[in-house]
């Protein structure tokens, strides 16, 4: 009875799990965060940005249309969309076409690269053409003002660098290098930067807010640990997902929505993020 017993209550542990991981990989949810300044002008007060990261050419309902919906019932401001649109291993367009074409309907939308930008080499070219036919604005290491009631926060985005060079030991240098090139002024900033693990170039920048993705969540999420593995990063990432704070930085990472490498995600949901910034005067 006793090995009967454990059989049935391992049957049971297993089927749970897999149904939790069958869920937890065709299903998007939507993760909430508030963030405060003092900084923040009092016109963009409760302004919501969405964020969209690491698509990797995924669906989810016809033409996207469950993801499309999900954002859509939030109402947001702004649409960020932080890199990885397209996976360099089965680069399709079209998804990502189709799937921006609805975006802009909803807010406007605002575009960096990721490395799989960079790794499609000419094709990029193709997909930003028309990126910017349906009206979105994409950043190359450069800025624009938001403004709203005569008041204006700075909007940033940054190329991802392996357009420059793979060699990561020398990407923070070469990111923290283009920021101090783009002449951000004093006005409140958000940054659009795919990498969240050179962190510490945003820091040193005194960049508000950063709104990044890349990690995938560390894939496989372990319970009371975090991520267990993510590009840039190695195992037991630091800069995974969520929220992370330094000095006068905010860096909000998304788990993304797509995959690329591993094609399998555990315990570890896609997610829109959509941030709410909050003016403490």
């Amino acid at each position: 009875m006793k090995k009967k017993l454990k059989i049935i209550i391992l049957s049971v542990i297993l089927t749970v799990l897999v149904i939790w991981t069958v869920w937890c990989n065709v299903t998007v949810g939507v993760t909430h965060y508030t963030v405060v300044s003092n900084r923040l002008p009092v016109a963009f007060d409760h302004y919501k940005i969405a964020v969209i990261s690491d698509l990797h050419n995924a669906e989810f309902g016809e033409n996207n249309s469950s993801l499309i919906s999900l954002i859509k019932n939030e109402k947001p401001d702004m649409i960020a969309i932080t890199g990885d649109l397209i996976d360099s291993n089965r680069t399709d367009i079209e998804i990502a076409e189709n799937l921006v074409k609805k975006l802009v309907e909803i807010a406007p939308c605002y575009y960096v690269t990721g490395n799989h930008e960079a790794w499609i080499g000419e094709q990029y070219q193709d997909l930003e053409d028309k990126l910017l036919d349906i009206g979105v604005v994409i950043f190359h290491d450069n800025t624009e003002q938001l403004v709203k009631n005569n008041e204006i926060i700075q909007l940033a985005g940054l190329d991802d660098p392996d357009f420059t060079d793979r060699n990561s030991s020398i990407q923070e240098s070469m990111l923290k290098t283009k920021l101090d090139n783009m002449n951000l002024t004093e006005n409140y900033c958000v940054l659009l930067s795919h990498r969240p693990e050179v962190f510490n170039a945003y820091v040193s920048e005194n960049i508000d807010l950063v709104l990044s993705g890349h990690a995938h969540g560390g894939q496989f999420r372990l319970p009371f640990i975090g991520g267990l593995i993510a590009p840039n990063q190695g195992f037991f990432p630091k800069y995974d997902a969520g929220e992370y704070f330094e000095k006068n930085t905010t860096m909000i990472v998304s788990r993304g929505i797509g995959n690329s490498i591993i094609p399998i995600r555990f315990n570890n949901r896609p997610e829109v993020v959509i941030v709410e910034l909050t003016c403490n005067k």
